[in-house]
């Protein structure tokens, strides 16, 4: 047993790093919350705030591959049962089974949840008996750090831990005909598939399934939901008032102990503390600085950015357009500059992709966000060499993936997406073919950024410069639409957009891509307000902005169902609250207010990813949060504009 390090001052901590985020016994049981912490690598370990299953992500263990990124969960729970004095046995952990049962019912005696300097922590009450669970993950390694403190009891209580396993991708399921796992035990505890080991004091071998962990989430996704629990063994300890009972489980090499868990829970606090020093951030900020941080990964060639948890990789375009926040505004230029060196050199010379029917993974606005992100970076550390190494990469990338329109210098695009990338068996549900909004506001803005990356390299920009001009031009009158906003696509062929308007069959929908127009630092800006007044009553709600008006044909006021139901809903009304840093740009451009307009989504911050932004939510209101509940680009933005504000 080993006490919390000397002159730790919890309240202290709490006081100096922001205000925690909380929950009550009420809200203890509501498995719509979620919390997350990371190991910097890529692998991590998440649930709800009652400790239900309700995802097939959920673990306290998903390990990272170093070389591919594939993910694999291991470690799905540690079941908690305290033994009082009198010898009655309460289970405070809780599960769901096919059946339909859940059960035991321990999240009853949650009193409270609370996430300190982004470290878990639940507190179970039993009369006077107080128990904490802390989770912290150690950054740069791939394990966990469980600890189990008993803060008040009259005499010592005994401290069952079940290990619940399983070895698996991430995205599937285990069901006991696969075998049993294979278990080795060792000191102080067991190797599970010779992939991770779980240590603690106590420990007494199980070995059967646990059949039919039934995950909700995954059922209202219309995805397969159950899978086979193996029970590894018990730890149990007597653990006295003040006293720590902890639990270390990691994979790499297994021959090497982590250091003690309540060490590895102080070390995530510390690391929070500088994070947080080191961005001079305070309030909502702080808390934002820190979500931050788990996307920001070390990988096989160095740093990188997951897009969301607890499904997204890494993709170019995500990274990019989280670039300024995740990185600028948490003074990690450094890592940012080591980033956008190396994905800048590897999109340069990779092949393009083979073009399908839809080329669903194709992301034309990736390279110009790149230039974007870079631009930033420039401008804001004064990075002449880095721009200076970067021009011809960025080039020789650009020729390649941007196809431009001789007759005006506008880019088009043939059978391919940008970021509003749903689809589903009969193709895009939103496609962009012609010439989209965003696409060629970015490739404006990137003329722009080239040039004056150039200038500061000590090249000529003299044709860069014309040619942003007269793309500019272009671009201003071709784009503003009859009913008082930009067009979304233009010269678009009449079998994709039946409902366009003019000879060219452009899409004059009410959609918020047109924003870039305004928001971007060198951005073409048509004159007036009156558009983003429009664009404000339509799609703004408390949590960012919708993909599609209301009133509009084709709306969807819910993202919810299974996958071809998500994916016809992810940009046909559905909201997307890091668009919420655009919208507060063109408002900024353009002089009008922004009082308030982050008062829904730092609230937001309390309700779903504990500390985070989600993804997505519902168009209609109450807009219920939706998609991924750790969404890179949804706290960068946020992050970048409340700094700025």
């Amino acid at each position: 047993m080993d006490p919390s390090p000397a002159g730790f001052d919890f309240a202290q901590t709490e006081h100096r790093c922001g205000v925690p985020i909380t929950f009550g016994p009420q809200e203890c049981g509501s498995p719509d919350r979620e919390w997350l912490v990371t190991d910097g690598l890529g692998g991590f370990a998440t649930g709800t705030v009652p400790g239900l299953r309700t995802r097939r992500y959920h673990s306290l263990l998903t390990l990272c591959d170093p070389i591919s990124a594939e993910r694999r969960l291991a470690l799905a729970a540690l079941d908690l049962t305290v033994t009082l004095a009198t010898g009655t046995k309460v289970q405070l952990y809780t599960h769901e089974w096919e059946s339909g049962a859940r059960a035991p019912r321990g999240d009853r005696f949650l009193e409270s949840f609370t996430s300190v300097d982004g470290v878990p922590r639940w507190r179970w009450r039993v009369g006077d008996v107080v128990i904490e669970r802390e989770v912290a993950m150690r950054h740069g390694h791939p394990g966990v750090a469980v600890t189990h403190r008993v803060v008040s009891a009259a005499e010592p209580v005994g401290l069952a831990v079940a290990a619940m396993c399983t070895w698996r991708d991430a995205h599937e399921q285990r069901r006991s005909p696969a075998g049993a796992l294979r278990v080795e035990q060792v000191a102080g505890g067991v190797i599970v598939e010779d992939a991770y080991r779980i240590e603690g004091p106590g420990w007494q071998p199980g070995g059967e399934w646990h059949l039919g962990a039934y995950a909700r989430e995954e059922a209202a996704r219309g995805l397969p939901a159950v899978e086979d629990l193996w029970h590894a063994g018990t730890y149990f300890e007597r653990v006295g008032p003040g006293e720590v009972m902890e639990i270390s489980a990691w994979g790499g090499d297994l021959t090497v102990r982590p250091p003690a868990a309540a060490a590895v829970v102080a070390a995530a606090r510390t690391r929070a503390q500088e994070l947080i020093a080191t961005a001079k951030a305070e309030g909502p900020a702080a808390t934002l600085v820190l979500a931050a941080d788990a996307f920001v990964v070390r990988g096989a060639d160095g740093p990188d950015v997951v897009a969301g948890y607890p499904w997204f990789g890494s993709y170019l375009g995500d990274t990019a357009t989280a670039y300024e926040g995740l990185f600028l505004d948490t003074g990690r230029a450094d890592e940012g500059r080591e980033l956008l060196l190396a994905h800048t050199h590897r999109a340069a010379e990779q092949i393009a992709e083979p073009a399908g029917p839809w080329a669903p993974r194709t992301s034309p606005d990736a390279p110009l966000w790149l230039v974007h992100a870079i631009d930033r970076h420039v401008r804001r550390t004064g990075d002449s060499d880095l721009a200076a190494q970067l021009l011809d990469p960025l080039g020789r990338l650009l020729r390649r993936h941007v196809d431009i329109d001789p007759a005006d210098g506008l880019v088009r695009l043939s059978n391919a997406a940008s970021w509003m990338n749903g689809y589903t068996g009969d193709g895009p549900v939103t496609p962009r073919i012609g010439k989209p909004v965003e696409i060629n506001a970015l490739w404006v803005n990137a003329l722009a950024a080239l040039a004056d990356l150039s200038a500061e390299a000590g090249r000529d920009d003299t044709d860069t410069r014309a040619g942003h001009h007269r793309v500019c031009e272009a671009f201003r009158k071709r784009f503003p639409a009859p009913e008082g906003w930009l067009h979304d696509v233009v010269d678009g062929p009449a079998a994709t957009y039946p409902l366009g308007a003019g000879s060219r069959h452009d899409d004059p929908s009410l959609r918020p891509n047109q924003l870039l127009a305004w928001s971007l630092p060198h951005a073409p800006r048509p004159e007036g307000t009156a558009a983003l007044h429009k664009i404000g009553a339509a799609l703004l709600t408390p949590l960012g902005l919708r993909t599609l008006a209301p009133t509009e044909y084709g709306y969807q006021g819910e993202h919810r169902g299974n996958r071809d139901d998500r994916d016809i809903a992810y940009h046909q009304g559905t909201v997307w609250p890091w668009l919420i840093g655009p919208y507060a740009d063109a408002c900024e451009a353009l002089g009008l207010p922004t009082e308030g307009l982050f008062t829904g989504l730092e609230a937001h911050l309390h309700e779903w990813g504990a500390g985070s932004v989600s993804e997505t939510a519902d168009g209609d209101p109450p807009h219920r949060a939706s998609g991924s509940p750790f969404s890179a680009r949804s706290v960068a933005e946020l992050l970048r504009v409340t700094r700025k504000a």
